[in-house]
């Protein structure tokens, strides 16, 4: 029977990938279907494990696994990478990431992000939305160190179309507090209604619609 969200880890070092499902196996939320290297049969793991989402570890050096990850990431189940600092985010986020995290997030932290990814929305550490300030090629400077955490919360779940009372449930806050972080949002997006932000967000590689 299955324990939580089928997770495929892909990581080039076997010690990061029985790492990672022995971390991983320690929480209720999370299924490890399997653990494989990046340079792998890919499709032919998807096909056999069936994954609802991919653990991408980039590992120390990421350059190689970033770009391995842009070659294949259209093919894949939505995917968490995992990053070793700062300068690598923009480029996982390029790379076709939908989740960005570092590489010792904690294992709640982890299922939470890969729970969120596969229900459509995108996931950055917070210290990591706070220092990459750089939008994706091709589009304008975002608000991205004006938003707070809570309030990206406010947004992903915006863009999932959920009213203010299912997001007040999700997060355990008051509709008046998601009323206030979502005036808050549309203030700071420069945008003049809760659908402009979303497109807005969208554009400015907030959200994945």
């Amino acid at each position: 029977m299955s324990t939580g969200i089928r997770v495929l880890i892909v990581a080039d070092d076997p010690l990061v990938r029985a790492g990672l499902a022995a971390f991983l196996a320690q929480h209720p939320g999370a299924e490890v279907v399997a653990h494989v290297p990046a340079h792998s049969e890919l499709a032919a793991d998807i096909a056999v494990y069936r994954p609802d989402v991919v653990l991408w570890d980039a590992g120390q050096e990421p350059a190689a696994g970033l770009d391995r990850l842009a070659e294949l990431s259209e093919g894949l189940p939505p995917i968490v990478a995992l990053v070793p600092d700062t300068e690598h985010i923009r480029n996982a986020r390029l790379s076709g990431a939908r989740g960005v995290l570092f590489r010792d997030a904690s294992a709640s932290a982890l299922v939470s992000a890969l729970h969120s990814v596969s229900e459509g929305l995108l996931v950055y550490a917070a210290d990591s939305v706070q220092n990459d300030d750089s939008p994706p090629e091709g589009q304008p400077d975002a608000p991205v160190g004006q938003l707070t955490p809570r309030e990206l919360d406010v947004l992903r779940l915006l863009a999932s179309g959920l009213p203010n009372k299912t997001i007040a449930q999700n997060l355990e806050i008051s509709e008046h507090t998601v009323k206030f972080h979502v005036n808050s949002i549309l203030g700071k997006l420069g945008a003049t209604s809760r659908t402009d932000a979303v497109v807005r967000a969208s554009r400015l590689g907030l959200v994945f619609l």
